[in-house]
């Protein structure tokens, strides 16, 4: 039992189901940050979290959750489909198609368009090739993030790549720096900017006005790139390199 039937107050994570064919699983969460019921469907998985304040009532939430059943069916519909890389398909490096090759290579290496890969299975093929999309994420990253830093006068700390699906980079208290490493796959400019953002928090650890003139003042015209990461940004976690 999640919530007080006597209350009728959530107070745990609960999975619902919307009861109507197609079966629409919603789960409610509640947060001590939240101030008013907040329905997300992601588009990389399907996943319908309606997020609920601390405290609230189930009984309106679940009723929020239903009466809002064909928007969130609308939405489940343009979920963006999983794509698993094999050899001869094309995959975004840079935000420029490269069509994964076989070669006589130890180990993958991206040259004149293409991603060259060791003959292997498609679990090789998709194991390889994630090592290989870390190792120059690593690269640039640490890279374009030393050059803001130096802007800045700043230092950070420890650098850390993960696959992170709620945020596309962070910067801790303690000037550690972690990314998402699919950033790779997007246009340079947009790997850049997140650098620049994340170097940023160096300085302002915030987003006032303040933090957004620094990331002007070292990485101009960040809201290009900006806009390309909230339109089309969830198009690099339709990859998948695992089982």
């Amino acid at each position: 039992m999640f919530w007080s039937k006597k209350t009728d107050r959530l107070t745990k994570a609960e999975r619902i189901d919307l009861g109507e064919a197609p079966s629409v699983a919603v789960l409610l969460r509640p947060s001590t940050r939240a101030r008013r019921l907040s329905l997300r469907v992601s588009k990389l998985d399907g996943r319908v979290t309606l997020t609920v304040p601390q405290g609230a009532s189930r009984t309106e939430a679940v009723r929020f959750a239903k009466d809002r059943a064909d928007w969130i069916r609308k939405h489940l519909a343009d979920t963006v489909p999983e794509l698993r890389p094999m050899i001869g398909d094309n995959i975004p490096f840079l935000g420029q198609p490269h069509q994964i090759v076989t070669a006589p290579v130890r180990a993958g290496r991206v040259e004149d368009g293409q991603i060259l890969l060791p003959q292997g299975d498609r679990t090789q093929t998709c194991a390889r090739l994630e090592v290989l999309l870390k190792a120059e994420a690593r690269n640039r990253l640490s890279r374009a993030s030393a050059r803001y830093a130096r802007q800045v006068n700043r230092d950070f700390g420890r650098l850390t790549l993960r696959d992170t699906r709620s945020r596309w980079g962070s910067c801790s208290s303690e000037g550690n720096l972690m990314y998402s490493w699919r950033l790779v796959m997007a246009p340079e400019g947009v790997l850049n900017y997140v650098a620049a953002h994340e170097v940023a928090h160096l300085v302002h650890m915030n987003h006032s006005a303040a933090f957004w003139a620094q990331v002007g003042d070292i990485y101009p015209g960040y809201q290009t790139p900006r806009k390309w990461l909230r339109d089309h940004g969830s198009l690099l976690h339709q990859y998948r390199f695992r089982d």
